[in-house]
C-alpha cells in the first residue's frame, strides 16, 4: 500500500446479520428459519465465543454482540491499542423493544437487570466491553440507515484520532431485525476498498440480494 493510500479509510470487512441468516463478507455462513432468541443462540455456539454475560443481554444487544463477534472474528488489523478503536451505530427503534417488555414487566415486580438495556448505546458497551475497546464510541436515531451521514461520520473520526471503527445498523423491535456491521481501517495495515458512501450502499445491496 503507497504511503497516499495508507492515508485513506478502507473497508476491511462486513458481516450482515437478517432475519435468520449470517453473511459475513459476501459469504453465507449460516441460515435457519427459527425465532430470534434460537437463532441467536445458535449463532453464539457457531461463533465460539466464550462469554456467559451473553445470556443476559437484552435481544438488541445480542445482535450487536454477533454480528461484531463475526466481524472481527478473522480480523488482520494489527498495532493497535484500545484508544484507536471506535463505533458507531444506528438504529431505527432505539431500545423500544426492551422498553416495552421492562414497562410490562415492571407491573409485577421491575427488573433492574433489563432497566439496564432502556438505552440503546448499551449495545455498544457490550461490543467495546467485549473487546475491550475504549475509542469514541456513539449511537444515533434514524429511520433507515443514513449511509452518507455515517461514512462522513466514520471518515471524520479516522481522520482524526481513530485507526480502526466498527460501524453500521443494528435495530431489533417485535422480532423483526437486521443488522450489517463494517470495519474500516485507517492505519495502513489493511488493503480494502476506499470506504465510501457508494461502497457502502453497493454491498448493503449485495446482501439484501442473497437468498
Amino acid at each position: 500500500m503507497s504511503s497516499t493510500s495508507a492515508s485513506l479509510p478502507t473497508l476491511a470487512a462486513s458481516c450482515f446479520i437478517h432475519q435468520g441468516k449470517l453473511v459475513v463478507n459476501g459469504n453465507v455462513v449460516f441460515t435457519t428459519q427459527v425465532p430470534a432468541q434460537d437463532f441467536f443462540a445458535e449463532l453464539y455456539t457457531l461463533s465460539g465465543a466464550n462469554y456467559p454475560k451473553f445470556y443476559k443481554m437484552d435481544a438488541q444487544s445480542q445482535l450487536a454482540f454477533l454480528c461484531a463477534e463475526f466481524l472481527l472474528k478473522d480480523s488482520a488489523v494489527k498495532d493497535t491499542t484500545p484508544f484507536d478503536w471506535s463505533v458507531v451505530l444506528s438504529c431505527a427503534n432505539s431500545s423500544n423493544d426492551t422498553d416495552i417488555k421492562y414497562w410490562e414487566n415492571a407491573r409485577q415486580a421491575p427488573s433492574p437487570a433489563a432497566f439496564v438495556y432502556t438505552l440503546p448505546n448499551v449495545m455498544l458497551g457490550e461490543i467495546c466491553i467485549r473487546h475491550g475497546f475504549k475509542g469514541e464510541n456513539s449511537c444515533f436515531i434514524f429511520n433507515t440507515f443514513d449511509t452518507a451521514f455515517q461514512v462522513n461520520y466514520v471518515n471524520s473520526l479516522l481522520a482524526k484520532r481513530a485507526k480502526v471503527c466498527v460501524h453500521g445498523w443494528v435495530n431489533f423491535f417485535k422480532e423483526e431485525y437486521a443488522a450489517f456491521l463494517f470495519l474500516t481501517v485507517n492505519n495502513g495495515e489493511t488493503e480494502g476498498e476506499l470506504h465510501s458512501p457508494e461502497l457502502i450502499n453497493k454491498t448493503i445491496s449485495n446482501y439484501a440480494g442473497i437468498d
